[in-house]
């Protein structure tokens, strides 16, 4: 009895000395962190501010150590936790980057003057601290409808001026407001990984885990002030939420799946109801009936969409004509009316793009605009254009480059998903049916809404990165487990439409000769290509399975 008590209280004792150490390893690190960006927020003259900065980190370890409790039943190794405080610690240090370098290196614009990487995030940014240290009361953020020109649906525009309220001073200090985005953005590094686990395993985790934590346009969106950094780790752990529901049966995890879906309305409405519809989706691929006979689960599903529906009427009404009397035809409405209009900037903003319109009848425009903004970052125009500061080129490379490479593993994923493999899981391969579904819902519904848009297209994308790259991740693993050769020969084509399209960009910016100048004409060489690739491998799998004489 006494050894028991004994052991019990080393236990105790050693738990409370790595929690200790913890605490003060985090309280020691904030200091140099934060004197570090209250130098660079003062032009490097001073770090005056640097209270209030080491107060903002201490209220972001809080975030990442809630976000680690979460997870605490999965058992996360000790390599996730370093590589979830490095993925933290890189997003803070690259917004450190914009903001030193974008008023020297950009083009000029007054976003980049003050260090903002997107206009958005300036606008809105600028305008959350004017009200956080004005009088206003803060609700007028959501209900005053001045203020949708800058957050159309008010969530984040609140959830900034409270942070402003609460750490800021009387001076304005941007990259306080990176380092809550920052650290929430990290949190997508372990939801991704234990949605990656529970569907995939342990392999496809770890590779996921990696993926989010290193992935450009996830790094962009967590170095900057932009809803996205909260929408792609709260899309996470929804879904991780619903992987638990389906692989333990237990209804507390429920909570958890719906918590992240209303936590998602405040910041964008249309994102609540796409996740609903994913979670809809990925539970009837990877559940089973049972489950979908629960009336508490359908109590659920039909508050959640109540909910969305009310938010998309009170974000969209003011806008929208009177006589569209429901939110079924004010959504209908919406998406015609915003689709049309990026396509109509995407025309305005490229000439090349008006000489293609011009020479296809007018309802192949939209589909066009929709295929060219699935392949935005395109790489070969990122490596091509040297037109721009050498800056903006070095972050175009740096995104299309991610996006290729993520784009060929998602082409390849629902073939992988609906074919036979001998000995194959079936339960991981109807989730990798649902997941390849959620994916290319959300990329053509962004595509759509977005037109070509190099911006908002990205973003609107990337708030399934999560799921794109957990995707990702069980395409390489079962390319490894079964030598697959679709991954090769989706990546080869790929490759080879690129190439097609590298003298062309050349022959707009430089003074290069190249007899194909018309842009159907490169695609069509590209396809034939794809197609002489293709003939050679049947002629070659012929070759080798072909029975020899005698």
């Amino acid at each position: 009895m006494e050894k028991n008590i004994a052991s019990s209280l080393q236990l105790f004792v050693e738990k409370m000395r790595a929690k200790w150490r913890w605490i003060i390893g985090g309280v020691l690190g904030s200091l140099p962190l934060s004197l570090f960006l209250a130098y660079c927020s003062n032009g490097f003259a001073s770090i005056s501010g640097w209270g209030n900065f080491f107060a903002s980190i201490l209220f972001a370890e809080l975030i990442l150590w809630a976000g680690w409790l979460v997870l605490r039943k999965e058992s996360p190794p000790q390599w996730l936790m370093t590589l979830y405080l490095g993925a933290a610690i890189l997003r803070l240090l690259f917004g450190a980057l914009w903001f030193v370098l974008l008023p020297a290196q950009g083009y000029g614009t007054l976003a980049e003057r003050n260090g903002y990487i997107m206009a958005d995030a300036y606008n809105r940014d600028r305008t959350a601290w004017r009200v956080a240290n004005s009088s206003l009361p803060l609700t007028n953020l959501v209900t005053v409808r001045s203020f949708r020109k800058v957050d159309q649906y008010g969530g984040f525009l609140l959830l900034s001026s409270v942070y402003y309220r609460v750490f800021d001073g009387n001076s304005h200090y941007p990259l306080m407001m990176i380092v809550l985005t920052a650290s929430f953005s990290a949190l997508a590094v372990i939801f991704t990984w234990a949605i990656t686990r529970r569907a995939f395993g342990e392999h496809a985790g770890k590779l996921a885990a990696w993926g989010i934590a290193l992935y450009p346009e996830a790094i962009l969106l967590g170095s900057s002030q932009m809803r996205e950094a909260f929408l792609i780790p709260l899309i996470c752990l929804s879904i991780y939420g619903l992987m638990c529901l389906l692989f333990d049966h237990r209804w507390q995890s429920a909570l958890i799946t719906f918590g992240a879906l209303l936590l998602t309305w405040p910041f964008s409405p249309p994102a609540t109801g796409l996740l609903l519809a994913s979670l809809i989706l990925i539970g009837l691929f990877g559940g089973n009936i049972v489950l979908f006979r629960q009336k508490r689960l359908w109590l659920a599903i039909i508050s959640a969409t109540v909910l969305v529906l009310i938010g998309i009427w009170v974000a969209w009404h003011s806008y929208v004509p009177q006589s569209k009397h429901n939110v079924f035809s004010v959504v209908t409405w919406w998406f015609k009316i915003s689709a049309g209009m990026q396509a109509r900037l995407s025309i305005l903003d490229s000439g090349w793009i008006q000489n293609i319109l011009v020479s296809l009848p007018p309802w192949l425009h939209f589909p066009f605009l929709t295929i060219y903004g699935i392949l935005r970052p395109l790489l070969p125009a990122a490596l091509i254009d040297a037109s721009g500061k050498p800056f903006w080129q070095i972050i175009a490379i740096w995104r299309a480059l991610g996006w290729t490479i993520l784009l060929a593993f998602l082409v390849v994923a629902p073939i992988m998903a609906f074919r036979k493999y001998p000995s194959a899981d079936i339960h991981t391969t109807r989730l990798a049916r649902g997941f390849s579904f959620v994916v290319w819902a959300g990329i053509i519904i962004a595509s759509m809404r977005a037109g070509a848009d190099l911006w908002d297209n990205p973003r609107y994308r990337a708030m399934f990165s999560g799921v794109q790259i957990a995707l990702a991740a069980w395409v390489w693993v079962r390319y490894r487990e079964y030598h697959d050769p679709w991954l090769k020969h989706i990546v080869i084509s790929l490759g080879l439409v690129l190439i097609w399209f590298i003298p062309w960009y050349m022959r707009r910016y430089f003074s290069f000769s190249w007899p194909l100048s018309d842009f159907f004409h490169t695609v069509i060489a590209g396809v034939l290509s794809v197609a002489v690739y293709f003939i050679l491998q049947l002629w070659r799998s012929k070759s080798i399975n072909k029975p020899s004489a005698g």
